[in-house]
């Protein structure tokens, strides 16, 4: 019999072990995709003989700040379709926490629209990284592959489609999420978590969202064994760690548009969303998102965006959107959010997120208290699975021993 992923948490007993066993106490600050991740690993990878209560903070709520405006798009590859770094686990535990959240959504009848799996199409438009682009998609992961498709056929996927290049790269189990919808659900799959462990004469576990600011780690006292910090770019508002990390700011605008009804020219439902310049992140046959524009260094941090921001948006977003999908002009702007992202630093061997043990930046007499995930920029949606569990790991062990090498370098670099 295949176990689902709760009765495979509960069946697993050898789990990394809190020292001495006694209750552990964690703080969560941020309600995105990284503090959700590790909230849920925390339990998941917890023994089960070992009480453990996680209290989430975030003075917005789920999916409030710059994950619940990300676009959705989901794929383990670069825009030259080249893996990214560790590309096979972070597809792999994005897709576990996927299936986890559908399993709790579907448990609770819920029928809000949570991932579309009909893949993403990414015709290339500029000549000069064809080439590459075609010797990269030769070593696609078997998990998600690639295709390399001509023009004709890209259209056959989505009508009313342009190939500059008569090249299209599909990866046809890329999916396109809603971030809002998935994090509930993700939220909802720990409070099932904790019920069923509970129900089975376990040690209580706990799960508590707070629609609470943390305005500085020393608010928190001695209340908590370990803190870990998700606040995305809002991190620096933290005293203890302003100005201390490697990271840069982004501010992204996402277009929202809406295909009216006298127009008979709908998105397929079944077509694949478009990654090109800007990308298309389709919401249904009358409804996509269209992103991102990216404002370097920017602070603010509202989401809320004028009309007349809007309509730049657009303005800037619609050419590159229309060399490859000419039917968007037909489609009219209803809104548009923003976010800010938290950019990892450049270095010579990449940009990596930033994870690690924090105590010596916050100071006082503690240790393996203070943990930091950061830096997920736009890829926070193929990250956070696996970060997550490598955080949750690292918090239970009481040690970064688990962390590889490139995630904790950070530390080596000057702040900002």
């Amino acid at each position: 019999m295949i176990k689902t992923p709760i009765q495979q948490c509960i069946s697993e007993s050898r789990r990394p072990t809190h020292p001495n066993n006694s209750p552990l106490r964690c703080a969560v600050l941020g309600a995105g995709f990284a503090g959700l991740s590790v909230a849920w690993h925390l339990l998941f990878h917890s023994p089960n003989e070992l009480k453990v209560k996680v209290d989430i903070f975030d003075d917005v709520g789920i999916a409030g700040g710059a994950s619940g405006v990300a676009g959705g798009l989901v794929h383990p590859y670069s825009p030259k379709v080249k893996p990214l770094w560790r590309a096979d686990e972070c597809w792999t535990e994005f897709l576990n926490l996927l299936n986890v959240a559908e399993a709790a959504a579907a448990a609770a009848s819920t029928d809000d629209f949570i991932v579309r799996r009909t893949g993403i199409l990414r015709p290339p438009v500029n000549h000069k990284i064809l080439d590459v682009m075609h010797q990269n998609a030769l070593n696609s992961l078997p998990t998600c592959p690639i295709q390399t498709l001509d023009g004709t056929s890209a259209r056959d996927l989505i009508p009313n489609l342009c190939t500059p290049l008569n090249t299209a790269f599909f990866m046809p189990l890329a999916v396109n999420l809603n971030p809002h919808n998935y994090l509930k659900a993700l939220f909802l799959a720990t409070q099932h978590l904790v019920n069923k462990i509970s129900s089975t004469g376990f040690p209580t576990k706990e799960i508590t969202l707070h629609n609470k600011l943390v305005a500085s780690l020393s608010q928190l006292g001695d209340e908590y064994d370990s803190v870990i910090v998700c606040l995305g770019a809002r991190v620096d508002m933290l005293p203890e760690l302003s100005g201390k990390l490697p990271l840069r700011t982004c501010r992204g605008i996402v277009a929202h548009l809406q295909l009216h009804d006298s127009l008979c020219e709908e998105y397929c439902e079944d077509s694949p969303s478009i990654l090109s310049d800007a990308w298309l992140a389709v919401q249904g046959s009358k409804r996509l998102l269209l992103g991102s524009t990216w404002d370097w260094e920017s602070r603010n941090f509202s989401s809320i965006v004028s009309s007349e921001e809007a309509s730049g948006t657009l303005q800037q977003l619609l050419p590159k959107a229309s060399m490859v999908y000419p039917q968007i002009t037909k489609w009219t702007l209803t809104g548009a959010q923003a976010g800010v992202r938290a950019m990892p630093p450049l270095t010579p061997q990449g940009s990596f997120p930033l994870l690690g043990s924090i105590d010596d930046l916050v100071g006082g007499d503690c240790s393996s208290k203070y943990w930091l995930i950061g830096g997920l920029g736009a890829r926070g949606l193929l990250y956070h699975g696996w970060l997550g569990k490598l955080t949750a790991q690292a918090v239970l062990s009481s040690g970064e021993g688990v962390l590889p090498p490139e995630l904790t370098s950070w530390k080596k670099m000057k702040s900002k």
